[in-house]
């Protein structure tokens, strides 16, 4: 209700409002174990899940999923080397080209290259982790 009544006219701003809800849950992941930060994904997926049902616009949903993945990725969890985070990751990916299909031409293509980008990065591994606490080797 609260979104019909105060933000369904700007949804541009609606995306900034969750945009930043997910940065701020992204900065309570529990880096201690696997299984902790798997848990606060999740989380996170539920309240883009939520969101994206609230907004009802496709365009909302794919920027939200596209941010997650690039929250994700500069996170520091190495999820690549997990089979469940991946799978998680992979099935964003998923569902950012099911929805993708049913957009405009010219909106596609936006995004198909923003998707592209992502995929190169998960398969490139674009950072080597040492240890899973978040240090990067140069």
């Amino acid at each position: 209700l609260t979104y019909l009544l105060f933000e369904a006219q700007e949804e541009e701003s609606y995306i900034r409002s969750v945009k930043q809800e997910v940065e701020e849950l992204f900065g309570t992941i529990n880096l201690s174990h696997l299984y902790f930060a798997k848990k606060t994904l999740r989380k996170i997926l539920r309240v883009i899940n939520k969101h994206s049902r609230y907004s009802g616009e496709k365009q909302t949903d794919i920027e939200l999923r596209i941010f997650f993945c690039h929250q994700l990725q500069d996170s520091g969890i190495p999820f690549r080397r997990n089979t469940a985070l991946s799978n998680l990751y992979d099935g964003q990916l998923k569902k950012i080209n099911n929805v993708l299909v049913t957009l405009h031409e010219d909106l596609q293509h936006d995004y198909t290259r923003e998707i592209s980008k992502l995929q190169e990065e998960k398969d490139t591994g674009k950072t080597t982790w040492t240890l899973f606490r978040g240090k990067k080797k140069n």
